[in-house]
């Protein structure tokens, strides 16, 4: 269980302070061998021998039923020697119990996120030590705020909402842009509103109506389980990598997984397991939930502690429930009931705390008048575990070996009762010492009920509740207090008005318990887990947001809002698993059911293939025999033969049958691919013939479609690093590899998904403006882009060329474009200048969705081909081994990439290419940067055609003839075609002619010279007379 490890150095709270520290020798100087421990107990501690008479007497009654009836503590410990060794307990009174080896009061019962933490930790050293083998600064711009999504399953209203609203407003203070999205509708929507969050409604990602593009986002925070259906984007190409925080505050699907490994739902336990496993981080509100939802722990959870559940569960239920509890729950209205409550966590010692408090309570019992029936008119009620365990069996041996009256003492289950018992108590006493990690919630919710509660001076609870001002404590070393302190509660048998006046301020206290610790834990985690690019700007210090964000809860946001859904958490909680199971199964069963069909589809097939096969044999059969006396014909030679088969196969495959949108395609003028990797990306994709799918890799492809495989044109891309790294340039090298198999058209395009999920892709008329510009050769070889630099949510503040190439590149996009020019044109000396972009009123092309002439893409991927090469040369092994580059702030598989999504627009300007903006919405084209104004500014020496081909045709030359060992990427990326190549294969099919008349000749020459054979016998015709004479004696004569 990864996040619950104890490995780490931690430092245990002692149960009980120190009551002395005097050496033995000191207080017993005389003494000729030491005493045990337990004799120097008994003889030299001060001790209340009623308290321990009673303790012993519970102990021998009890140990045998308490081996059997308790549960153990939640984590196992390691050994009896190891856990005395790492427990330090004060108070001599439960040490020696200690040293029995029987109980433990669960001080080593703590949750750390030692996996969490260290990897936080590993990534902060790992970005902070980074040096650049090129000794570049990485820089960050601040040019727009950092993006976070909010995913909530509805929009009722309950403290999760409460809980959320209050952290977004303090994050928007804070520096961040927040987007809520929801599955449902609410009255929490105008909640949203008032705080100036925009809400859009989504549908589950089996439904491709509403899509999101979540990769705007930089990190996704999802609110409670029953938004799992979500969870199917994220567990998808290309939003896998998103950082995800996923919020879990119920308790329902803990208990539902013990039912599932139960009743052997192993594949529904699974797939939970794989929702939790994608969560980058799962944060609990409590130290509790971590550990009963252990079973899905892979080493992502984290607690945040803090929540308003307990104060809105408190106001909910006593505006509900406004009749007489003590009536319903079976008691007096005079009588006074008084609850015990304590940890969460049970553990082997919880009774003997128990047994303290009771006997503690036990003086104050004739305190209390009595009833008609001479019973006393306090009751109390110990309110612990839960409704499957026998704790009832020991409250009542203990009651009875305290000589408690019959019916004074009672146990109540706290996921049966705890709201019943709170809300009619009279006084609330926390009842365990174990020092636990953040405030009891238990203790809260009492609070909440506005009940005044008597606690030990426990470090966390000390922190929030003074003493005798919101709340009574006593110290823990000496329990025998707690007899003092509620004769001070209670006046006549009843609350004193002190008492009351406490109770109400610990009202006050509990309805805004923890809010700083809540704000300022995500805040903090957000730092953490989100991975911000260099033109985000990094959210302010949680030290600089204001007071009033973390001092309370957005309560006020909802006094307006209805409540009349209102439904108890654990129940909604639970009627959404029972939803979800049923759904699950039915899918199972569905699935299953269309499994069988299949094999009986495949046994079927198989059957007819079979039956094909034999009647094909009788066939063939009954042709040989009818051919068998027939004269041989000559075939050919074998190279005849597999010549014309390879020409009736080449003929099959350009005669295959063509969908409609192939044929529409094969008439057009262009064709627009869309790059895609993943299941993602379909629901943006165009089904229309002027666009096509290319998928990078072979998974993740859409059935049915008539999509390409770029990594079957292109092996490099079953790389992954290459894969990621090249994005769309990818897809532009696998289509220019042999480019005529798959493409035939005059033009062609590519647009981005994102483009689409942007609303910034073509429409049905900017389609067709554009497709009778490139009729018309209105523009000649022209670049046409409909996705412009000035209107890239990444650039609000309008940069130039260069600038913006910075800001999303660390500072360092100019850097590396010099390098990689430098290596690539082979110039020693320094590169002091770019290719110049200038600033004359025009754009730039983004997002890589443009149009270009077949011809003119063909140039341009020589050219990149070149440059990326230079690039990876660059860059490979610091990138490849680390995982950073200085082209961004921390680890990025996607490095140059975004370097290459500006790479067209320098290429285009620099050869002499004119640039044309479509407008995506009216298809209105505009014209920029126009030749004229580019005079003296153009690098056409460095870009032209002749320079460019010059250049590839080295390379191949290189690459063909020498064969390098080095790690070359050029080759790996088309092509390799020089003129050499040209008149190898000339010659080679020169040699094959040769060789075929070479063998004609030989064949001809071995007939001549064959020996003959001499004529056996002539054939001598007959003279003409007999052959006549012949024939009238076969004639019949007639009478």
């Amino acid at each position: 269980m990864g996040s619950l490890e104890t490995g780490l150095a931690l430092k245990r709270d002692n149960l009980f302070r120190s009551s002395s520290s005097t050496g033995r020798t000191e207080r017993n100087p005389f003494a000729h061998r030491p005493r045990s421990r337990f004799s120097r107990f008994l003889l030299f501690k001060k001790l209340d021998y009623l308290q321990w008479i009673c303790a012993v007497a519970v102990f021998l009654f009890f140990v045998v039923l308490f081996q059997m009836f308790l549960p153990g503590s939640v984590v196992e410990k390691s050994g009896a020697s190891s856990w005395e060794d790492n427990v330090d307990v004060s108070s001599e009174d439960f040490k020696v119990l200690k040293d029995m080896g029987v109980f433990d009061f669960g001080e080593d019962i703590r949750f750390e996120p030692s996996k969490l933490l260290e990897k936080f930790r590993r990534e902060a050293r790992e970005t902070n030590l980074y040096s650049s083998a090129f000794n570049r600064t990485r820089q960050r711009f601040s040019y727009r705020k950092p993006q976070l999504a909010l995913v909530f399953a509805d929009l009722l209203v309950d403290s999760q909402k409460i809980l959320m609203v209050t952290v977004a407003a303090a994050l928007q203070e804070i520096g961040y842009e927040i987007q809520a999205y929801s599955l449902e509708d609410g009255p929490v929507h105008d909640v949203w509103r008032r705080i100036g969050i925009p809400v859009t409604f989504i549908q589950t990602c089996e439904k491709t109506e509403i899509v999101v593009d979540w990769l705007n986002y930089d990190g996704i925070l999802v609110n409670s389980f029953e938004a799992r259906g979500v969870f199917s984007c994220f567990v998808q190409e290309p939003f896998k990598s998103l950082p995800l925080i996923w919020t879990i505050h119920e308790r329902s699907l803990a208990t539902r997984s013990r039912n599932y490994i139960s009743s052997g739902q192993i594949d529904l336990l699974n797939d939970w397991k794989r929702v939790f496993n994608r969560s980058t981080v799962v944060v609990f509100p409590n130290y509790i939930l971590p550990m009963i939802y252990s079973t899905f722990d892979v080493g992502n959870f984290f607690v945040i502690p803090g929540s308003p559940t307990e104060a809105w569960e408190a106001d909910t239920v006593m505006a509900l429930h406004k009749d007489n509890l003590h009536i319903k729950m079976g008691y007096e209205p005079e009588d006074v009931v008084i609850a015990i409550v304590g940890s969460q966590f049970l553990y082997r010692g919880l009774w003997v705390e128990h047994a303290i408090v009771l006997q503690a309570l036990l003086p104050v019992l004739s305190d209390f008048p009595l009833d008609n029936n001479s019973n006393s008119h306090l009751k109390i009620v110990v309110l612990i575990g839960d409704s499957t365990s026998n704790y009832g069996v020991v409250i009542e041996g203990i009651a009875i070996n305290l000589k408690y009256p019959t019916g004074i003492v009672k146990h109540k289950a706290l996921d049966v009762d705890a709201d019943n018992v709170l809300s009619m108590a009279d006084l609330v006493i926390y009842g365990s010492f174990l020092e636990e990690q953040s405030f009891p919630d238990i203790l809260m919710k009492a609070m909440s009920f506005e009940k005044p509660i008597i606690a030990p001076d426990l470090s966390m609870i000390r922190k929030y509740v003074d003493d005798r001002v919101n709340g009574y404590l006593y110290p823990k070393e000496n329990p025998r207090f707690l007899t003092q302190i509620i004769r001070q509660v209670f006046s006549k048998g009843k609350l004193s008005p002190l008492a009351r006046n406490i109770a109400s301020i610990g009202r006050s206290t509990a309805k805004n318990l923890m809010v700083s610790e809540t704000v300022e834990g995500y805040a903090l985690l957000l730092v953490n887990v989100l991975k911000l690019p260099s033109e985000v700007a990094p959210p302010k210090p949680v030290a600089e947001m204001p007071l009033k964000f973390k001092e309370k809860w957005q309560w006020h946001l909802f006094e307006a809002v209805s409540n009349s859904t209102y439904m108890n958490s654990t129940m909604r909680s639970n009627t959404y698993l029972d939803k979800f199971e049923q759904q699950w199964n039915n899918t199972r069963k569905y699935r299953l059911g269309a499994i069988s069909a299949a094999d009986e589809f495949f046994v079927y097939s198989i059957w007819e293939e079979e039956k094909n096969i034999a009647m094909a044999n009788v066939r063939k059969r009954k042709e040989e025999e009818e051919l068998k006396d027939r004269t041989d014909q000559s075939h050919g030679t074998w190279e005849e033969v597999y010549r014309s088969a390879k020409k009736t196969d080449r003929s099959k495959n350009d005669l295959h049958e063509r969908d409609d949108g192939e044929l529409e395609r094969t008439g057009q003028p262009l064709s627009i691919y869309e790059p895609y990797f993943g299941e993602g990306t379909w629901p943006f994709l165009h089904l229309s013939s002027l666009y096509r799918g290319i998928g990078l890799s072979t998974k993740g492809r859409r059935p049915g479609a008539d999509d390409l495989d770029a990594s079957a044109r292109l092996p490099l891309l079953n790389n992954p690093y290459y894969r990621d790294i090249l994005g769309e340039y990818g897809a532009f090298f696998a289509i220019a590899n042999r480019i005529d198999r798959v493409h035939k058209n005059a033009w062609i395009g590519f647009q981005s998904w994102r483009a689409t999920a942007r609303k910034a892709s073509l429409s049905g008329i900017a389609e067709n403006a554009l497709l009778d510009a490139i009729e018309a050769r209105r523009h000649g070889d022209t670049l046409y882009f409909w996705a412009r630099l000035d209107g890239d949510p990444r650039n609000p503040l309008q940069l130039d060329f260069w600038s913006f190439c910075d800001a999303i590149n660390a500072g360092n996009c100019k850097f590396a474009f010099a390098e990689a020019l430098k290596r690539m044109y082979g110039i020693k000396r320094d590169l002091d200048s770019l290719p110049p972009m200038p600033v004359d009123g025009g754009t730039w092309s983004v997002m890589q969705s443009w149009a270009l002439p077949t011809r003119s893409f063909l140039e341009f991927v020589m050219f990149s081909r070149m440059f990326v090469d230079a690039l990876d040369a660059h860059m490979y092994d610091e990138h490849h081994s680390s995982g950073h580059c200085y082209l961004s702030l921390s680890k990025d598989k996607h490095c140059y990439s975004r370097l290459l999504e500006l790479l067209i627009n320098v290429w285009a300007y620099h050869s002499a290419r004119r640039m044309v903006y479509v407008n995506p919405e009216t298809g209105e084209m505009q014209e920029h940067h126009r030749l004229k104004s580019r005079r003296g500014q153009m690098w056409i020496r460095w870009f032209s055609y002749t320079t460019l081909k010059s250049m590839d045709e080295d390379l191949a030359e290189e690459a063909d003839s020498e064969h390098p060992n080095r790690r070359w990427l050029w080759p790996s990326t088309g092509e390799v075609f020089w003129q050499g190549v040209y008149e190898r294969e000339r010659t080679l099919r020169h040699r094959q002619k040769e060789n075929r008349r070479q063998k004609s000749k030989e064949k001809i020459d071995r007939i001549r010279r064959r020996t003959h054979q001499k004529v056996i016998g002539k054939y001598v015709k007959p003279p003409p007379g007999m052959k006549n004479s012949n024939t009238s004696l076969d004639t019949p004569r007639t009478a």
